[in-house]
């Protein structure tokens, strides 16, 4: 069999290619090489609005061929860029150290896999998986492949947020109580639709990833973030959404980290339910608060026996006022907020430490938005145990943890 005939058949089953993994050493003068994998709107505006720092972008790759020429016009470098329609042509091609995965929720998992599988640090965009078991395998392989993985959810890397945070964790407002955040959307459920032309330039069984080859229709390729099938609710202010920063910062405060509730519940029925959770610490989190208009309120109200600490997105205001006596400067929302948390990763790929939003945050975080779906699904009060990560004797919702894989698109076996 020559090359050729190899390079074609191994690219027909996504999770068996075969990488040859480069654990390169970064010298203290070498340029990190990225490649930018998926090319909607979010990737476009770290390319366009953000400094990549020690990172250098020679690589794009997106099943959808206009965006491959759309993204590079909007920044400087873009016409030296290798464009690619499969990212896994890119992945044998190019020389990269690390790669950020800015796909569907849906793809996103299988991806960063493979980007570790060859040998590659991945910066991975919230939420990082669809579904409870995709997280813990993940996290498996990028313990696997000693790799280095930054979730997306860059308030972990705000100086004033991380400063808050301390505060919360440390005591300052005494015992937390009560924990308050928006009532965040779920994903709706898709009805079958009139068949529509693919696009041209869209490679649509590589799009649909590891769910159901469904008929190609627009509201499925560019409203992807809405349906359950491809995300938790992924649009501006759904669960997975933007709500996916304010329980981040939950986790963050509470130190929890590594961890989560142990006991969710609705407060009513229905698809829009408010949601409360118990942590084993006492503190109550609660999903209750009308929609914000704001980007700066994704964060949550920390109610302590000794004060009260709102953190915002980049803000905070505490009650003692006194608090916030010393806290860094305001990170302002626009282009270069995300500065700190493209620093850390980069800093973190030299020194081989783990990064302020490491793939076990990332994925805690994440579960936490997968268990509020599954409460408001089945509609009744769960008991979780976050060590085992399973419910307590309830089947029924642990059948909920994970999805079936479409053939071809099967998760690698790590160890």
């Amino acid at each position: 069999m020559n090359r050729r005939t190899f390079l074609r058949n191994s690219l027909t089953t996504a999770a068996a290619f075969p990488y040859v993994a480069r654990h390169t050493v970064l010298g203290a003068n070498d340029r990190i090489q990225v490649g930018i994998i998926g090319l909607g709107g979010r990737a476009r505006w770290l390319i366009q609005h953000e400094d990549f720092g020690e990172g250098r972008i020679v690589a794009v790759a997106d099943c959808f061929r206009p965006r491959l020429d759309e993204a590079a016009k909007v920044h400087p470098d873009g016409a030296t860029w290798a464009k690619y329609p499969d990212y896994r042509r890119m992945f044998e091609k190019e020389k990269l150290d690390a790669v950020f995965v800015e796909t569907t929720t849906h793809a996103r998992v299988l991806i960063c896999m493979q980007a570790l599988a060859a040998g590659l640090d991945v910066y991975g965009e919230k939420p990082i998986t669809l579904t409870v078991e995709e997280g813990r395998r993940l996290t498996r392989a990028v313990r696997y492949h000693k790799r280095v993985f930054q979730t997306g959810t860059q308030q972990r890397s705000m100086p004033i947020n991380i400063y808050a945070s301390r505060l919360v964790k440390e005591g300052k407002i005494g015992r937390i109580e009560k924990v308050v955040v928006c009532n965040f959307l779920p994903p709706k459920r898709w009805t079958p639709q009139p068949e529509q032309p693919v696009p041209d330039g869209l490679d649509w069984d590589q799009w649909c990833n590891q769910t159901q080859l469904r008929p190609y229709h627009p509201r499925l390729q560019f409203g992807w973030s809405s349906w359950w099938d491809y995300d938790g609710g992924g649009e501006s202010w759904g669960v997975t959404g933007w709500g996916t920063h304010s329980l981040d910062q939950v986790q963050a405060a509470l130190g929890a980290d590594h961890t989560g509730p142990v006991e969710i519940w609705p407060e009513e029925p229905g698809p829009l339910a408010r949601v409360s959770m118990r942590y084993a610490s006492g503190a109550v989190v609660k999903l209750e608060e009308p929609k914000k208009e704001n980007h700066d309120q994704l964060g949550a109200i920390f109610h302590g026996t000794k004060g009260r600490i709102q953190i915002l997105r980049g803000d905070f205001v505490a009650d003692p006022p006194e608090l916030k006596a010393g806290a860094p400067d305001v990170t302002k929302e626009g282009p270069g907020e995300d500065s700190f948390h493209l620093r850390n990763f980069f800093e973190c790929m030299r020194s081989r430490r783990q990064p302020n939003a490491d793939v076990e945050i990332g994925h805690r975080s994440t579960t936490v938005c997968h268990l509020v779906n599954i409460c408001r699904d089945l509609g009744r009060r769960l008991r979780w145990d976050p060590e085992a990560e399973r419910f307590l004797d309830d089947t029924e919702a642990d059948r909920l943890l994970s999805r079936p894989r479409r053939k071809g698109f099967e998760l690698p076996v790590v160890g």
